[in-house]
Protein backbone atom coordinates (compact mmCIF):
# COMPACT_ATOMS: atom_id res chain seq x y z
CA UNK A 1 0.00 0.00 0.00
CA UNK A 2 2.89 2.28 0.71
CA UNK A 3 3.71 2.67 -3.00
CA UNK A 4 0.24 3.53 -3.97
CA UNK A 5 0.12 6.11 -1.39
CA UNK A 6 -0.71 9.90 -2.22
CA UNK A 7 1.57 12.39 -2.37
CA UNK A 8 0.63 16.16 -2.21
CA UNK A 9 2.18 17.92 -5.15
CA UNK A 10 2.39 21.45 -4.88
CA UNK A 11 1.82 23.42 -8.19
CA UNK A 12 4.54 25.58 -9.88
CA UNK A 13 4.95 29.07 -9.73
CA UNK A 14 2.89 30.42 -13.01
CA UNK A 15 5.43 31.67 -15.29
CA UNK A 16 5.96 35.60 -15.55
CA UNK A 17 5.84 36.32 -19.36
CA UNK A 18 8.48 39.36 -19.75
CA UNK A 19 7.53 42.24 -22.08
CA UNK A 20 9.20 45.24 -23.68
CA UNK A 21 8.25 48.15 -25.19
CA UNK A 22 8.97 48.37 -29.02
CA UNK A 23 8.95 50.77 -31.61
CA UNK A 24 9.35 49.82 -35.63
CA UNK A 25 8.38 51.34 -38.66
CA UNK A 26 7.13 49.14 -40.56
CA UNK A 27 6.68 49.62 -44.34
CA UNK A 28 7.15 53.28 -43.51
CA UNK A 29 4.83 53.98 -40.50
CA UNK A 30 5.63 54.20 -36.89
CA UNK A 31 4.51 51.34 -34.63
CA UNK A 32 4.93 51.47 -31.27
CA UNK A 33 3.92 47.81 -29.25
CA UNK A 34 4.46 45.96 -26.68
CA UNK A 35 5.24 42.28 -27.19
CA UNK A 36 5.99 39.57 -25.32
CA UNK A 37 9.88 38.88 -25.40
CA UNK A 38 9.25 35.55 -27.42
CA UNK A 39 7.25 36.94 -30.31
CA UNK A 40 9.27 36.38 -33.20
CA UNK A 41 8.92 38.86 -36.48
CA UNK A 42 6.82 36.90 -38.21
CA UNK A 43 4.61 36.33 -35.71
CA UNK A 44 4.45 39.72 -34.98
CA UNK A 45 3.37 40.46 -38.63
CA UNK A 46 1.13 37.97 -39.33
CA UNK A 47 -0.39 37.64 -36.14
CA UNK A 48 -0.50 41.02 -34.09
CA UNK A 49 -0.34 43.52 -37.39
CA UNK A 50 -2.19 41.56 -39.66
CA UNK A 51 0.42 41.60 -42.75
CA UNK A 52 0.09 38.48 -44.08
CA UNK A 53 2.66 38.49 -47.06
CA UNK A 54 5.55 37.02 -45.46
CA UNK A 55 4.77 33.18 -45.05
CA UNK A 56 5.47 30.61 -42.53
CA UNK A 57 6.96 27.97 -43.72
CA UNK A 58 9.60 25.74 -41.98
CA UNK A 59 9.51 28.28 -38.71
CA UNK A 60 13.36 27.97 -38.32
CA UNK A 61 15.07 29.63 -40.89
CA UNK A 62 14.96 27.11 -44.34
CA UNK A 63 12.68 27.67 -46.73
CA UNK A 64 13.38 31.71 -47.27
CA UNK A 65 9.01 32.20 -47.11
CA UNK A 66 9.41 34.75 -44.13
CA UNK A 67 11.81 36.84 -45.46
CA UNK A 68 11.97 40.56 -44.87
CA UNK A 69 13.76 43.71 -45.06
CA UNK A 70 15.18 44.84 -41.91
CA UNK A 71 17.36 48.02 -42.31
CA UNK A 72 17.87 47.26 -45.69
CA UNK A 73 19.01 43.65 -45.00
CA UNK A 74 17.15 40.90 -46.20
CA UNK A 75 16.38 38.48 -43.59
CA UNK A 76 14.44 35.63 -42.29
CA UNK A 77 11.56 37.17 -40.12
CA UNK A 78 10.88 33.71 -38.82
CA UNK A 79 14.61 33.83 -36.25
CA UNK A 80 13.97 37.46 -35.54
CA UNK A 81 13.09 37.97 -31.99
CA UNK A 82 10.89 41.29 -32.71
CA UNK A 83 11.91 43.19 -29.25
CA UNK A 84 15.57 43.13 -30.25
CA UNK A 85 14.34 44.87 -33.31
CA UNK A 86 13.60 47.93 -31.55
CA UNK A 87 14.33 51.28 -33.82
CA UNK A 88 14.48 48.83 -36.75
CA UNK A 89 13.06 49.52 -40.67
CA UNK A 90 11.05 46.71 -41.74
CA UNK A 91 10.05 46.13 -45.05
CA UNK A 92 7.62 43.55 -46.16
CA UNK A 93 6.24 42.19 -50.06
CA UNK A 94 3.31 44.76 -48.83
CA UNK A 95 5.44 47.44 -48.36
CA UNK A 96 7.20 46.88 -51.69
CA UNK A 97 4.74 48.71 -54.09
CA UNK A 98 4.18 52.48 -54.22
CA UNK A 99 0.27 53.01 -54.01
CA UNK A 100 -1.26 51.28 -57.16
CA UNK A 101 2.28 51.62 -58.71
CA UNK A 102 4.09 48.17 -58.35
CA UNK A 103 7.97 47.61 -57.16
CA UNK A 104 9.57 47.18 -60.58
CA UNK A 105 10.61 43.42 -59.54
CA UNK A 106 7.15 42.59 -58.62
CA UNK A 107 6.42 44.16 -62.33
CA UNK A 108 8.84 41.91 -64.00
CA UNK A 109 7.60 39.10 -61.83
CA UNK A 110 4.15 39.51 -63.22
CA UNK A 111 5.50 39.81 -66.56
CA UNK A 112 7.85 36.46 -66.38
CA UNK A 113 5.13 34.18 -64.71
CA UNK A 114 7.42 34.02 -61.99
CA UNK A 115 5.13 32.35 -59.80
CA UNK A 116 2.89 29.43 -59.95
CA UNK A 117 1.24 29.07 -56.57
CA UNK A 118 2.61 32.11 -54.85
CA UNK A 119 3.44 31.06 -51.61
CA UNK A 120 7.27 31.36 -51.67
CA UNK A 121 6.47 34.81 -53.99
CA UNK A 122 7.00 37.52 -50.75
CA UNK A 123 9.66 35.87 -49.74
CA UNK A 124 11.39 36.04 -52.87
CA UNK A 125 10.31 39.90 -53.73
CA UNK A 126 12.27 40.53 -50.17
CA UNK A 127 14.73 38.33 -50.96
CA UNK A 128 15.80 39.83 -54.93
CA UNK A 129 15.29 43.62 -53.34
CA UNK A 130 17.75 43.32 -50.40
CA UNK A 131 20.03 40.76 -52.89
CA UNK A 132 20.24 43.53 -55.68
CA UNK A 133 21.23 46.23 -52.62
CA UNK A 134 23.63 43.92 -51.83
CA UNK A 135 24.94 42.81 -55.23
CA UNK A 136 25.09 47.20 -55.93
CA UNK A 137 27.13 47.69 -52.89
CA UNK A 138 29.86 44.97 -54.22
CA UNK A 139 29.01 42.22 -51.57
CA UNK A 140 30.47 39.27 -53.06
CA UNK A 141 28.29 35.37 -53.28
CA UNK A 142 29.81 32.55 -53.17
CA UNK A 143 29.45 32.19 -57.01
CA UNK A 144 31.90 35.11 -57.42
CA UNK A 145 34.89 34.33 -59.16
CA UNK A 146 37.80 35.48 -56.95
CA UNK A 147 38.94 38.21 -59.54
CA UNK A 148 35.66 40.09 -59.49
CA UNK A 149 35.77 40.90 -55.73
CA UNK A 150 36.29 44.83 -55.48
CA UNK A 151 33.85 47.53 -53.99
CA UNK A 152 32.25 47.74 -57.46
CA UNK A 153 28.40 46.61 -58.43
CA UNK A 154 28.16 42.66 -58.94
CA UNK A 155 28.12 41.69 -62.27
CA UNK A 156 25.41 39.56 -62.52
CA UNK A 157 24.70 36.56 -64.58
CA UNK A 158 22.47 34.06 -64.20
CA UNK A 159 24.86 31.77 -61.82
CA UNK A 160 25.28 34.52 -59.64
CA UNK A 161 21.31 34.90 -59.31
CA UNK A 162 20.96 31.64 -58.31
CA UNK A 163 23.67 31.71 -56.11
CA UNK A 164 22.04 34.67 -54.30
CA UNK A 165 18.83 33.66 -54.49
CA UNK A 166 19.63 29.93 -53.15
CA UNK A 167 17.71 30.83 -49.48
CA UNK A 168 14.94 31.31 -50.92
CA UNK A 169 13.21 27.44 -51.78
CA UNK A 170 9.73 27.60 -54.44
CA UNK A 171 8.09 24.06 -54.21
CA UNK A 172 6.80 24.65 -57.57
CA UNK A 173 10.27 25.15 -59.59
CA UNK A 174 9.25 28.39 -61.02
CA UNK A 175 13.51 29.25 -60.57
CA UNK A 176 14.12 29.68 -64.37
CA UNK A 177 11.50 32.66 -64.65
CA UNK A 178 12.28 33.93 -61.29
CA UNK A 179 15.64 34.38 -62.23
CA UNK A 180 14.67 36.00 -65.81
CA UNK A 181 12.28 38.43 -63.45
CA UNK A 182 15.44 39.18 -61.70
CA UNK A 183 17.41 39.88 -64.61
CA UNK A 184 14.88 42.18 -66.68
CA UNK A 185 15.58 44.68 -63.50
CA UNK A 186 19.37 44.24 -63.63
CA UNK A 187 21.09 47.20 -64.41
Amino acid sequence: MDSLALETVTAPEPVTVERSSVTLRINGEETELTLDHRTTVLDLLRERLGLTGAKKGCDHGQCGACTVLVDGRRTNSCLLLAVAQDGSEITTVEGLADGDTLHPLQQAFVERDALQCGYCTPGQLCSAVGMLTEAADGHPSHATPPDALTTEPATLTPDEIRERMSGNLCRCGAYPRIVEAIEDVTP
